[in-house]
């Protein structure tokens, strides 16, 4: 019998299946606003047990990239609605993550008003797109004051509410890849002196404020935080105490009851694999749901399953190019490659015209 396609637990919840479709930056919210397109994409996408949504800012200071989408408006709580109404039609749950972009951002890319913000005014390497002037170095971020704490952890804690009113059925922090969050985590990007900087304790403060503000405002069965150890995307360095720093962190997090942690190894796009030791520690520390990602195709994904390694088992580029990955997965089918050109253009190309079995809609 196969445990990737049966039902499974995510704390109250009931999945159709063990398959979690990863969440992946797709740039299709025009003016940070979700629409008609993102709900057929979803809509599409719904035979997975539980659809992480891509990173939606907290924030206006959040959107680093151009055309993410935002869940800070009452405009952007009803564009969602249409997004989760279609998800929870094809059977799937929906979690939104919550992805502040931190230093990982451009002001061309932000609303006026709107800060490039950062544990520590140290700018990442590389460049980033913006629609306006094509590529720019990342910005110099501001070192966040007190102030700014106070109110991104607010920002969050609000964000995680609207989601809820927008019909998701909780919201995964983004404690990954580079962004706000896992900034604060790294000491090459938290170089602060104060309460938030030095030891792991003080590194992870704000992330582990943030999970405390969510819990508090949505409950702790409806939160989930991803979590990159070895991730090098966006100018994340390893360091020598990372092991010890992630075990630290799944300590806290278990003692705070969190639906789940998804953990994301990059290895398969060339990042440094994570040792086997860590997610089984995770595994052995963490008494909620794991997720595992990491380059996962449906012989792996039953294998790690049956062997206890995880709970739940997400996929990212498959899930792009096959709506209908589930039943293509069940049915031992071909896949459709993704196409990378598209991956983050404006518009249906590439993203809601991928053909599925039986039917081709690329004519």
């Amino acid at each position: 019998m196969s445990q990737l396609f049966s039902p499974a637990k995510l704390g109250k919840l009931t999945l159709q299946n063990h398959l979690v479709m990863a969440p992946m930056t797709r740039n299709r919210a025009t003016g940070n606003i979700p629409n008609a397109l993102m709900a057929e994409y979803y809509g599409q996408r719904a035979s997975a047990g539980l659809i992480v949504t891509e990173g939606v800012s907290p924030s206006p200071d959040g959107l680093g990239y151009p055309r993410i989408p935002g869940i800070f408006s009452q405009e952007q709580v009803a564009g969602w609605k249409p997004v989760t109404q279609a998800a929870h039609a094809g059977g799937a749950k929906i979690f939104m993550q919550l992805m502040h972009a931190g230093r990982i951002a451009h002001p061309l890319n932000l609303p006026p008003g709107a800060r490039v913000l950062a544990p520590s005014a140290v700018a990442a390497a590389g460049d980033i797109w913006t629609d306006a002037e094509g590529m720019k170095q990342n910005a110099l971020p501001e070192a966040m004051t007190q102030a700014d704490l106070d109110a991104t952890r607010a920002e969050f804690a609000q964000a995680a509410q609207n989601a809820i009113a927008a019909g998701c059925d909780g919201v995964e922090l983004h404690g990954a890849n580079g962004y706000l969050l896992e900034q604060f985590l790294r000491p090459n990007s938290n170089q602060r002196t104060d309460a938030y900087g030095g030891s792991i304790e003080n590194r992870a403060r704000f992330v582990l404020e943030v999970v405390d503000a969510t819990i508090a405002a949505i409950g702790k069965d409806k939160v989930g935080i991803r979590l990159s150890p070895y991730g090098v995307f966006n100018d994340m360095s390893l360091h020598d105490a990372m092991e010890a720093d992630y075990l630290w962190l799944a300590q806290q997090l278990n003692a705070r009851g969190l639906a789940y942690i998804h953990l994301v190894d990059h290895s398969a796009m060339g990042a440094p694999a994570v040792p086997d030791a860590i997610k089984q520690a995770f595994r052995d520390t963490f008494k909620g749901t794991l997720v595992l990602c990491g380059g996962y195709d449906a012989a792996s994904a039953e294998q790690d399953l049956a062997a206890g390694k995880c709970d739940l088992v997400a996929v990212g580029r498959p899930f792009i190019a096959n709506p209908d990955l589930v039943s293509r997965w069940q049915a031992g089918a071909s896949v459709n490659a993704p196409d990378m050109n598209t991956f983050y253009t404006p518009g249906a190309a590439g993203y809601t015209d991928y053909p599925v079995l039986g039917y081709s809609n690329r004519e």
